[in-house]
């Protein structure tokens, strides 16, 4: 397990994913806030599930979200389009409902900062949001990333084009947290 100061990030277990999926996958507004792709409803148990885990996938590295004081699981948590020859990923998270603002958020990004940078030698890391989450823009600042440009009304959600803002970092940028 990684451990940050308040959230370890472990690998999937299967008891994890009826819960990912009840509390993030059915969820029609944060699922479609989420994703690139329209919701739809998945069947439970089924192997298509996004929460399921290919350890077959190399570019990709996903992680159920720990609470540390207490082990509860309280999210998921990514780095994706893992590109080893250009030692990039992009950045991906998800909390429970119950596990948002109490800055959770901040130390999955930094912990997925550390996996990134020490232990697979990336030299940049991504994180692609809607211009509106203003919690992810904290968390990834907070952790230095910068801001590097907006794509005007790319994202389809609800019914509408929304602004996402790019943010970058690099690794000669990064400043782990002392603390966790």
């Amino acid at each position: 397990m990684l451990k940050g100061g308040k959230v370890g990030l472990r690998a999937r277990h299967e008891g994890d994913i009826p819960i990912l999926q009840a509390e993030l996958g059915d969820d029609v507004v944060t699922s479609s806030r989420a994703n690139d792709q329209p919701w739809r409803p998945i069947t439970p148990g089924s192997k298509d599930a996004r929460f399921v885990v290919d350890d077959k996938e190399q570019g990709l590295a996903q992680f159920s979200v720990m609470e540390l004081d207490g082990g509860m699981l309280i999210g998921s948590a990514l780095l994706w389009g893992i590109d080893n020859h250009n030692r990039s990923a992009h950045i991906g998270l998800g909390l429970l409902p119950s596990a948002r603002g109490k800055g959770y958020g901040t130390d999955v990004v930094a912990v997925l900062c550390h996996y990134g940078f020490v232990v697979r030698g990336l030299q940049r890391l991504q994180i692609e949001t809607l211009s509106d989450n203003v919690a992810m823009l904290r968390s990834a600042e907070h952790n230095g990333f910068v801001r590097e440009g907006v794509l005007r009304s790319s994202a389809w959600v609800m019914g509408e084009f929304l602004d996402e803002v790019l943010l970058g970092l690099l690794v000669q940028d990064w400043k782990p947290d002392p603390k966790g």
